[in-house]
């Protein structure tokens, strides 16, 4: 069964066009401004894949990467409460593994977080149309959370496409999208398409284009919150955060 909350949350749900565009580290950075706003956030990567099995437990590598940026005392368990090994969708891990996606966990652990933190930033898997369950996709998530969408882009051939489909999906759904944050998460190739493709997005996205996150070879809490200071439209984070 699809929900949608009725009322917004303060805070942010972070989705991609696609896998390994950066959405944990474009998490990151929005958590150390929010930080640096002097508030305090919590985080949520509520399911993730391809976890690495230590001492009989998988362990969430964006999770943990988060919840230490965010520095919560909560269990990495509220944090990512389904874990599967294969690098797969959640409903085809789930089949696999034979472990389905408990969302009434998830929805537990976010209505918890909502009361107990200024602001959630939420990380999303994959892109928005990844299946999680049965008939019940990521933006069907977003749409329970209730919270404005960041949407995070690769810099080269096909984003494009791939970020104003993304965007037409989540608003075609009702889901407010807050804007689009175009991230190097390899080093830059310098090709024609990466040199043309931030300009013409900022022309034609329905959406605000929040900034371009250019690629960090070292993350650290530091280095995270100077780059999104420098580069991210600090002011569209206050709207939702502080303003709402």
């Amino acid at each position: 069964m699809r929900r949608k909350t009725t009322h917004p949350r303060r805070g942010f749900f972070v989705t991609g066009t696609d896998t390994g565009v950066g959405k944990t580290v474009i998490s990151g950075a929005i958590v150390t401004v929010i930080q640096s706003l002097g508030l305090t956030p919590g985080v949520m990567k509520p399911i993730e894949s391809g976890c690495r099995r230590r001492e009989g437990n998988l362990m969430p590598r964006d999770g943990l990467f988060l919840k230490k940026l965010a520095r919560m005392d909560d269990p990495i368990s509220d944090i990512t409460l389904v874990r599967y090994s294969k690098p797969l969708a959640p409903l085809a891990a789930s089949e696999l593994e034979e472990r389905p996606v408990r969302l009434s966990l998830i929805r537990k652990a976010f209505a918890k977080f909502s009361q107990k933190y200024d602001a959630v930033v939420a990380e999303g898997i994959g892109g928005l149309m990844v299946p999680v369950a049965k008939d019940y996709f990521v933006i069907d998530l977003a749409g329970e959370f209730g919270m404005p969408l960041i949407i995070v882009s690769k810099p080269g051939l096909g984003t494009i496409n791939h970020t104003l489909l993304s965007v037409e999906s989540a608003l075609k759904r009702g889901l407010e999208v807050a804007g689009v944050i175009i991230n190097f998460s390899t080093p830059p190739e310098r090709s024609i398409a990466e040199k043309t493709n931030v300009e013409l997005l900022g022309r034609i996205l329905p959406v605000p284009l929040m900034g371009t996150f250019p690629y960090l070879s070292k993350l650290s809490r530091k280095s995270l919150r100077e780059t999104a200071i420098k580069n991210i439209d600090i002011d569209l984070i206050k709207k939702y955060i502080v303003y709402r």
